[in-house]
């Protein structure tokens, strides 16, 4: 390899994905040693080395090197140019893993992004594109980051682990970012969700949407929930069903909360009604942590504040996930104010 003596050394696969992003926002090179070093099946993962190649596709100049094992990674990256482009993403893990990461460093490319992901749209692990549209883009638009270009679209879903989903996202160039003050949440004025399902019957998303308002319509009668059954090309591989749920409030905070059935052939089979439930009260308890960005986006908001101008921003935020955590400690935050809100 060559002369790397510059870089900054890290050790372990924890926070790949955060390390590397960073990385080609400050410009600095990274050396990763000992990834799964002691690990049965060592080396990066295939979802890792897809995120990798995505890295390189929107970057121009990015240097990367691996070692035969997959063990050890040099990354130096290069200038972020963005344009029009396509990605097949692994099927192991979501198009939202690759596209938490694309939010962040879109608005800074010296051209436009225009890209088309495929993959799976909706998991267990992962944000789905439908909580990131319904969450993420409003907070980008909080600092200015806005355009007629500005678009987040499912054109294809695809559940695991066959996958086959598509998403087409495109992002305006703001090399400025507004400071904000999100400081007061408001109270909740309305609830809006998509119950989704492919390859299955289409009552599958009917069946949801009543279990879910069962518990819903006892806080608030504002309620309206989609339904979205994809059929043919556009339902992807595997069949599968689920649910997004996002709780706005006077002051435009979006709060969310999302489940998806067992892929198929793994774990035991999942009732719609028990999904609906579970996945509304999992946004009571969203509201319930409080914060004007809910957990998903705790980690993004944090970063732009970062990168911001040397004005001052504020959020109220409720206990930090731990993804969240880590992300903190890793950024530079001279000119940011957290204020976390703690749990009664």
């Amino acid at each position: 390899m060559a002369s790397q003596a510059h870089s900054l050394s890290y050790s372990g696969c924890n926070f790949l994905r955060q390390r590397l992003v960073l990385s080609t926002l400050s410009g600095r090179p990274v050396k990763i040693r000992k990834i799964r070093a002691r690990d049965d099946n060592p080396g990066l993962r295939d979802f890792e080395a897809s995120f990798i190649r995505l890295l390189d596709k929107v970057t121009n100049g990015s240097r990367i090197e691996i070692n035969q094992t997959g063990t050890t990674l040099y990354y130096q990256p290069g200038l972020l140019y963005g344009g029009s482009m396509e990605h097949d993403c692994s099927v192991l893990r979501g198009i939202g893993y690759y596209l938490e990461s694309l939010l962040c460093l879109a608005p800074f490319m010296k051209h436009p992004l225009r890209i088309v992901l495929r993959g799976v749209t909706n998991d267990q692990v992962d944000p789905s594109v439908d909580v990131l549209k319904a969450t993420a883009l409003p907070l980008l638009k909080q600092f200015g980051i806005d355009g007629e270009s500005f678009e987040l679209k499912v054109v294809r879903r695809g559940m695991p682990p066959g996958g086959g989903g598509e998403v087409f996202f495109s992002c305006p160039v703001r090399k400025v970012l507004k400071p904000i003050q999100l400081i007061d949440p408001g109270k909740i004025k309305r609830i809006r969700g998509m119950a989704y399902s492919v390859r299955v019957s289409p009552q599958m998303a009917n069946r949801i949407v009543d279990s879910a308002r069962s518990i819903l319509n006892k806080f608030i009668p504002d309620i309206y929930i989609y339904t979205d059954h994809m059929k043919g090309i556009n339902s992807g591989k595997s069949p599968g069903f689920g649910l997004s749920l996002v709780a706005e409030t006077t002051n435009g905070t979006f709060l969310s909360a999302e489940l998806a059935s067992n892929p198929q052939g793994q774990g035991a089979a999942m009732l719609p009604e028990d999904l609906g439930r579970n996945c509304a009260r999992l946004l009571l308890e969203e509201i319930y942590r409080g914060g004007c960005v809910d957990s998903t986006n705790q980690s993004l908001a944090l970063l732009l504040m970062t990168l911001g101008q040397q004005d001052v921003s504020k959020v109220l935020l409720g206990p930090l996930s731990p993804y969240t955590h880590r992300k903190k400690d890793c950024l530079f935050v001279r000119k940011t104010k957290f204020i976390v809100t703690p749990l009664d």
